[in-house]
């Protein structure tokens, strides 16, 4: 049995960052253990790769809902990263801090986690590539860098029809004010993608107080009564153990945390006792909470040339590919959603109440496993899609066995509010209001979905149930907060009722934040770092 001083389970977003701030103590040795295997794949450091990933069973869990009432039955596909990086490996690379108020609805019930606390850490992260603002940092390990120069021109028409609806430019939504049309920022640097992993892990990799464990998918956590003191996990077809002097921190996912924890003894007492795992901790709360940013999409065909004739012909993934090859620039580079914002449609939202996503490219969704789900129309065309920032649908997970290599139950639940539905029903004439506006209009050829036909509040919501999607950004399934009763870690983000053991990725968020979560869950990495080497308060 080996013996660290930490033991981290994943080295995605959190568990990268957290890895390499324990480790700048030389006193510090930590086994660093992912599921998955190496981010050397070319469609993974490659940007405009992901859309290969997307479905890859080598890099990707390729989770499934069950079956959505609300959705007409529909399952819906839930991609997370099982590779170095996690889901930062995988994911469009957009990168969005969240709004102030976000956190500091978090801090009502977690101290230590307002806009005042956690600024600071996203500065730190941060090498900022664009326009100098002190509020952004400039020497940080994660690189996010400006599209401007390289956005694609239907890029500028969308701009300018957002802001003839009402919507002006945000050059800087990360900055403090959120609001406005924008270009995303994106995580990327020399033309690769800049991954947790890229960023934090593979500078330090030399660190002889740093153990990588690869294919090492950890299945139960090892127990002296309530205190835990290791991990034991499966790798290569053996099973090993490890055992933490101070403590293991799971850094796995708001789907396999969560899972963990019931897996090994800690959360309802019901479900554990059906399954007959022993209880050390009932815990009603872990699985719980679980939320997600539901989207739509309206799909247009252009007048003009989109990403369609680059990326789609033989020739045209000649030239692209060259471009690559030889200057790490042009459409390979980039993320296929290239432009949005965040826009407060409601007068009494207090923050903005939807997301937008302009991408350059058209697709038509297919279900999973019937077809490649990213190859480009044969036609010109691009997707104006949003999602409610939000939602106020909740579901919850559980295991299905308890053997860890069974996938959990994922509930999603979503649009089981009046609100929820009426937000997406809004946000699609909010879409087609843009479109509408000069700009977009001049350079639109048709909607092909959801069609001009589909206007009332029935077939609106009739289309949203049929074609509704993931924005990938599931979260809060170990919630933190103060009270055990309704939280399954506390401000510290140590686990209620446990020693030894805390959480820190996606799934302890209070509530799902305003935009992407990738950067909030590096974020949380960080902080950890912070609570466990300096003790924070």
């Amino acid at each position: 049995m080996s013996e660290y001083d930490f033991i981290i389970v994943g080295a995605g977003s959190a568990g990268s960052a957290l890895a390499n701030r324990l480790t700048e103590n030389p006193d510090n040795r930590v086994l660093l253990l992912e599921a998955g295997g190496a981010d050397s794949h070319p469609w993974v450091r490659i940007p405009m790769g992901y859309g290969k990933v997307f479905y890859d069973q080598r890099v990707n869990w390729k989770y499934t809902t069950e079956p959505n009432e609300t959705l007409d039955g529909n399952r819906i596909y839930w991609p997370r990263g099982k590779v170095m990086g996690g889901s930062s490996s995988i994911n469009a690379m957009v990168y969005v801090r969240g709004h102030p108020q976000d956190y500091d609805h978090w801090a009502k019930d977690a101290p230590g986690w307002s806009w005042t606390d956690v600024a600071p850490v996203f500065k730190r992260m941060e090498n900022w590539l664009g326009a100098a603002n002190p509020d952004r940092g400039s020497d940080g390990p994660l690189t996010v860098r400006d599209i401007a120069d390289d956005a694609h021109p239907l890029c500028a028409n969308y701009l300018t029809a957002a802001e003839q609806a009402g919507f002006a430019y945000n050059p800087d939504y990360n900055s403090g004010q959120m609001e406005g049309a924008a270009l995303y920022q994106i995580t990327t640097e020399n033309g690769l993608r800049a991954s947790a992993a890229r960023a934090y892990i593979t500078p330090i990799q030399h660190r002889s107080n740093l153990t990588l464990a690869l294919r090492a998918h950890v299945q139960k956590l090892c127990f002296e009564g309530r205190k835990v003191t290791g991990v034991r996990y499966l790798q290569k077809g053996q099973l090993k153990t490890a055992h933490a002097r101070a403590e293991v921190i799971l850094c796995s996912g708001a789907i396999n945390s969560p899972q963990l924890l019931q897996l090994s003894g800690i959360g309802p007492g019901a479900l554990l006792q059906a399954h007959n795992i022993p209880v050390v901790q009932d815990m009603p709360q872990v699985g719980r909470n679980l939320k997600d940013h539901l989207g739509a999409d309206l799909h247009y065909r252009s007048k003009v040339q989109t990403l369609n004739q680059v990326l789609r012909p033989l020739s045209g993934k000649i030239r692209v590919a060259l471009q690559y090859l030889f200057n790490r620039s042009g459409p390979l580079s980039l993320s296929l959603n290239q432009a949005g914002g965040f826009i407060r449609m409601r007068e009494d939202a207090a923050s903005p109440d939807i997301q937008i996503y302009f991408s350059p490219v058209s697709y038509t969704r297919a279900p999973v496993g019937t077809r490649p789900l990213m190859t480009p129309d044969r036609f010109a065309g691009f997707l104006l899609g949003f999602n409610p920032c939000k939602p106020t649908s909740v579901g919850h997970l559980e295991i299905a066995s308890p053997d860890a290599a069974d996938a959990p139950l994922l509930h999603a639940n979503y649009l089981s509010t009046r609100h929820d539905t009426e937000l997406m029903r809004d946000g699609l004439r909010l879409m087609r209001n843009i479109a509408a506006s000069p700009a977009l209009a001049d350079v639109i050829d048709a909607e092909i979905t959801p069609g001009h036909a589909v206007t009332s509040d029935e077939d609106l919501d009739r289309f949203v149930r049929k074609n509704a999607w993931s924005v990938f950004h599931q979260c809060g399934t170990c919630r933190m907060g103060r009270d055990p009763a309704s939280s399954v870690v506390d401000p510290k983000l140590r686990v209620h009722g446990i020693e030894g053991l805390r959480i820190a990725d996606a799934s302890i968020f209070p509530d799902i934040p305003t935009g992407n979560t990738n950067a909030v869950a590096i974020m949380v990495g960080e902080k950890a770092a912070d609570l466990i080497c300096f003790n924070q308060r």
